[in-house]
């Protein structure tokens, strides 16, 4: 069965006002021929003459009247549908949106954003999972709406980013460490026994890189693939965590932190969502929610 062109309708609709070729033509930018045409393609497609000579006019039978009176709504609806959605009504939202995060994110952020949505919207809910590569595939099937962390070689061309704030890498140890006693310079860091973070299991990070820089070489005793774990060693331990400042910030309450005695770059955390989110009312509120709690302070 041919689809119907839904362009008649806009056509049907302007001649049944108009009762009149010629004038419908100029009002729809066609030719008085073109115009013919579409009024002959309607009623081959109705079935019905719809608009009839009566002396130097045109009046509509029986059956274009019925259709005039169900062409209004199906146009309305059209239209609105073609529009903009900016009706957002965040009081009867009811959502539950999938945030892939860094690890320290939700220790750090996680209860503020709750708090911050709730405000809001008490019918959305927050669905955390960790991130555990930065392959932009769950953002590109939906099954994730928006992600934070570093911007990776893996990520889709098309994923939008937008910067949060920046962090730095600072050094952690437990209360009373030895190391805390006296000014920690490159080569007191070095000679340290040091836990490497690597999600991937690499034997050197951003950290050796730096140290290198300052001729220095650190003694990695051991690897784990999170911060939160290099925390819980370094607490109960002479192991010295290196891990970024305000990521980790809830995190390292019980435990003495310290600035690095070298220069290490810093790094930049964002969020990223697929752009056929991006106009969409209620993932620009989430953004917003977002950047309220974790973004860069004026």
């Amino acid at each position: 069965m041919p689809r119907p062109d839904l362009n008649l309708l806009i056509t049907l609709d302007v001649l049944l006002d108009t009762g009149n070729v010629a004038r419908a033509a100029e009002r729809l930018g066609l030719s008085p021929s073109a115009m013919s045409r579409a009024l002959a393609r309607l009623r081959a497609t109705t079935g019905d003459p719809l608009l009839v000579r009566a002396g130097r006019g045109l009046v509509p039978t029986p059956r274009a009247i019925e259709l005039r009176a169900r062409i209004g709504p199906v146009l309305r609806d059209a239209h609105a549908v073609l529009q903009p959605d900016t009706a957002l009504n965040l009081h009867t939202l009811a959502a539950t949106f999938t945030l892939r995060c860094s690890e320290g994110f939700v220790e750090t952020f996680g209860a503020a954003l709750i708090a911050r949505v709730a405000r809001d919207a008490a019918g959305v809910r927050l669905r955390f999972l960790p991130k555990l590569d930065k392959d932009s595939t769950p953002l590109r099937q939906g099954d994730v709406d928006l992600e934070t962390g570093v911007i990776g070689q893996d990520m889709g061309p098309e994923v939008r980013a937008q910067r949060l704030f920046g962090d730095r890498f600072i050094g952690v140890v437990r209360n009373g460490h030895p190391l805390t006693e006296r000014r920690i310079t490159p080569t007191r860091y070095a000679a340290g026994q040091h836990i490497l973070v690597s999600r991937r299991g690499r034997d050197r990070g951003p950290i050796d890189d730096a140290l290198d820089r300052e001729g220095k070489t650190r003694h990695i005793v051991t690897t784990v693939g999170g911060y939160g774990a290099a925390l819980a060693l370094a607490a109960g331990s002479d192991l010295i965590a290196s891990v970024p400042e305000r990521h980790t910030s809830t995190m390292r309450s019980a435990l003495t932190s310290f600035p690095l005695p070298f220069k290490v770059p810093g790094m930049t955390i964002s969020m990223f969502w697929h752009p056929r989110l991006d106009a969409d009312p209620a993932h620009r509120w989430l953004r917003a929610c977002v950047r309220e709690v974790c973004g860069d302070k004026p």
